[in-house]
């Protein structure tokens, strides 16, 4: 269980802080839900409590394993599924997934994609949806604002451009 103040990632919106803890009733059943602000933007979340397991959320990463999230955004790209819209499908399922690692490789394989070959509308807006839910688990992490972890990620790409 979840604590007021835990920073948390529920897969598909990101990583944000729990600011409170409440029972309410909807359609007449009285639950219990995590109010959930997440960190990138401005969202709040009413997730409740016996479907935690189910989503998939947890803690947000320790800082000590922030340099292996990034590491994974200077690999090479996977080879991927040439039918975008296999590709499409198999990088949402990814996504979903909560896997910080997963995510991270991701949007670097979009991002490189991107700089090689372009992408479809559909899978820009992919990698701005992967990215900003990278972002918001580093920007908790790290303490650091969206700017910080963006500007970080975009010089880390830069690089890797130099690199290949």
């Amino acid at each position: 269980m979840f604590q007021v103040g835990d920073k948390v990632v529920y897969p598909v919106h990101g990583a944000g802080i729990i600011e409170a803890i409440e029972n309410q009733e909807v359609l007449g059943k009285e639950r219990s839900y995590y109010i959930l602000r997440i960190s990138a933007g401005d969202m709040r979340l009413m997730v409740p409590v016996e479907t935690v397991g189910a989503v998939g959320m947890r803690q947000i990463i320790a800082p000590e394993i922030v340099e292996s999230v990034l590491a994974v955004l200077r690999e090479n790209a996977d080879e991927l599924e040439e039918n975008w819209n296999r590709r499409y499908r198999a990088n949402m399922e990814k996504i979903k997934s909560g896997d910080i690692f997963v995510v991270a490789a991701v949007v670097r394989n979009l991002m490189l994609r991107d700089r090689k070959r372009g992408l479809s509308a559909g899978e820009k807006k992919m990698l701005d949806y992967a990215r900003r839910i990278l972002i918001s688990e580093l920007m908790l992490v790290e303490d650091a604002s969206e700017e910080q972890v963006l500007s970080t990620i975009t010089t880390l790409f830069a690089n890797h451009q130099a690199l290949s």
